[in-house]
Formats: structure tokens, sequence, C-alpha cells
């Protein structure tokens, strides 16, 4: 049977580390981190991230600023926002929540955040930073993935990584994080997706596979070679009337089907979902240190 990662476990441990260094921080005379969300109409599940993100701050010991717009605010009223933080030193990180309304163009948005306080990682100079080794901001949920692979000592030296998905925020990074030369990469990485035939075979090729497509329970034990390494990155909520919620969360991985051939894999809820907010609060540490864009 495979061993389960524990990704609230290790979250935890990460933001007891994170909420230390912030206590040095401010016993040192400087100021605790500031995480700004922007936060546009009233999107049931947006509430929920950003809530949790909010309390998160709260735990750690950072200062959190909500902005909240309503869904008429025009395109360049949001981008005036953003700038608004961009230009105020005592902010460090900013985060446009997403999805954003029709009329509003969320790479416009993106890329007028500045990159030193793009602490989603989404900016195309973090993302070019990224591909070329030099120090990023790396978004939330592929962070998270490469501390769950360290923290167990997984090792990914001259393994086959395949990659489901090709999405901007987690297949796209993952794959090209999985073949750095890197403790955590040096891997031969295959990006697949949803145009590539063959995929089962191809995915039982892979020593790790990371899942990140967005359909529930679409990788089964056929995917999946004896002694694999598998990573979840899928949360979908499916119809369940059992449940009180009246909803149940499914990964991208059938966990039962698959569970008995891995030698690690992470469960959906508790596996790769923690470390996403916790990634953040440390690039939001990242930021107010001044460690990959030094303060003027």
């Amino acid at each position: 049977m495979s061993q389960i990662i524990d990704g609230k476990f290790v979250s935890e441990t990460m933001k007891a580390s994170i909420a230390k260094e912030v206590q040095e921080l401010v016993a040192a005379g400087q100021r605790a981190p500031h995480l700004v969300a922007i936060l546009v109409g009233n999107n049931g599940a947006s509430e929920t991230y950003v809530a949790n993100k909010v309390k998160s701050c709260e735990e750690l010991g950072f200062t959190s600023t909500l902005l909240r717009f309503e869904p008429s605010i025009t395109e360049a009223e949001l981008l005036a926002a953003v700038q608004g933080v961009n230009d105020n030193p005592d902010m460090d990180g900013l985060i446009v929540q997403l999805p954003l309304p029709d009329h509003i163009n969320p790479d416009k948005v993106m890329e007028m955040i500045h990159p030193s306080k793009d602490v989603d990682g989404f900016h195309p100079i973090n993302i070019g930073r990224m591909a070329k080794g030099l120090p990023a901001y790396i978004s939330a949920t592929p962070q998270g993935v490469l501390d769950l692979l360290a923290y167990y000592n997984i090792q990914t030296a001259g393994k086959h990584c395949v990659v489901v998905g090709r999405s901007q925020i987690v297949g796209l990074p993952m794959s090209i994080l999985m073949q750095r030369n890197h403790p955590q990469g040096n891997c031969t990485v295959t990006l697949t997706h949803s145009r590539t035939p063959n995929l089962e075979e191809i995915c039982a090729q892979g020593d790790i596979v990371i899942a990140a497509l967005g359909k529930p329970e679409f990788i089964k034990a056929a995917h999946i070679k004896e002694g694999a390494v598998v990573i979840d990155v899928g949360l979908t909520r499916v119809v369940d009337e059992s449940k009180k919620s009246g909803f149940a969360l499914k990964g991208d991985v059938d966990f039962a089907d698959v569970a008995p051939k891995c030698s690690y894999i992470t469960p959906v809820p508790k596996g790769v979902g923690p470390m996403t907010i916790v990634s953040l609060m440390k690039n939001t540490l990242l930021a107010a240190k001044g460690t990959i864009y030094p303060k003027n």
C-alpha cells in the first residue's frame, strides 16, 4: 500500500516556521508582511478562497487588506486600484482573485501588478525568470508540490515525470520546474493534455505523475505503473447527497483505484490544497524581506 503524502501536516509545519520568522522580524523593529487581496463581485468559491487567505495571514502574524469591488467596476478603475497597491511601499504582496467579470481582461490586470508584488507568480516576468532558473515568485500550487516532494525526500533526479494538464497556473510551470537542475527537479518531463493521443500509455511510463487537468477521478489504475509517485492537484465539487453539504470534493485521481499501485500519493482533500495557501504566505514573506526583488 502507498504512503499518504499529508499536505495538511506539512503545511502546518511550514506555517509554524513562517510565524516564527515573522515574530523575529517584528521583534527586530521591522513591520509584519502585508498581503493585499482584490475581490471583484461575490463569487462563492472566490469568497471562500480569499477568506482562507485572510485567515492564514492572521494566524501567521501578517497584516492583510481586502479590497472589495462591485462586478460593475470598469477595467480602468480596477487597473488604477492595482497601481495604487504597486505605489504603496507598506504593501508587500498583491493577489487579484480570479475569475473576473467578462468585461475585464485578466491578463491586463495580472500584467499591471508589479513583479515584485506578484506573490501569485502569474506575471510574465516571474514566469520568464522561473523558466531561466533565476530567482522568482513561483506560483503557489507548483511550489506546494515541490515542498511536498522535498519534505518526503522523494527522489526526482533521473526520473520520468508525466504532467497531465497544461494550464498556465499549474501544468505549464510544473513541467518547467520538474526538469530544472534542482534538488526537486532533474526529471525527464512529458507534458500531456486533452489532445494527447495514447494518454493512458504515456502516463503509465511515469515514475512521477502530476495530475492537474480538472476532471474528477479521470486517472485510473491503468494510467499508473507499480511504485509510481502520484500527485493529485485536482479539486472539483461533485454532487453527493449523502454529504451534509450536498457535495464531495474529488481529485483528478481515482484514489481507491490508484493508491494500491503507488509508492506515494496525495489525497484530496488534505493533499496539495493546504500547500497552496502556505506557498502564497511564503512568497509574501519573501516580498517583505526583499529576497527576490531587493527593496529600494
